[in-house]
């Protein structure tokens, strides 16, 4: 079954669409896509996973068409972002 897997770090969007076999999971797609080794950062035991923007647990099954994705912690307050966003509107 084809599906995607996609990871954004500072620098870069990565989506890849790879073909995994019938009940794979999400771990199963990621360790295929070759992510782990391209972004060394990405920590399976740290780092949020979800399909379609829900968060999701790395055991959870995979459909055909199903869109992987990786979630980065947020490096920023958004508070203190938009904080800074209407000082400088003003």
């Amino acid at each position: 079954m084809l599906v995607g897997v996609a990871y954004a770090d500072k620098f870069k969007q990565t989506w890849l669409k790879l073909d995994v076999p019938e009940g794979s999971c999400v771990r199963d797609a990621i360790e295929r896509s070759g992510l782990l080794e391209q972004f060394p950062e990405i920590d399976l035991a740290v780092n949020k996973v979800g399909i379609f923007g829900r968060i999701t647990k790395l055991d959870a099954p995979l459909t055909d068409g199903s869109r992987v994705e990786i979630y980065r912690s947020i490096t920023a307050d958004p508070e203190m972002v938009e904080r800074h966003d209407r000082e400088q509107d003003a």
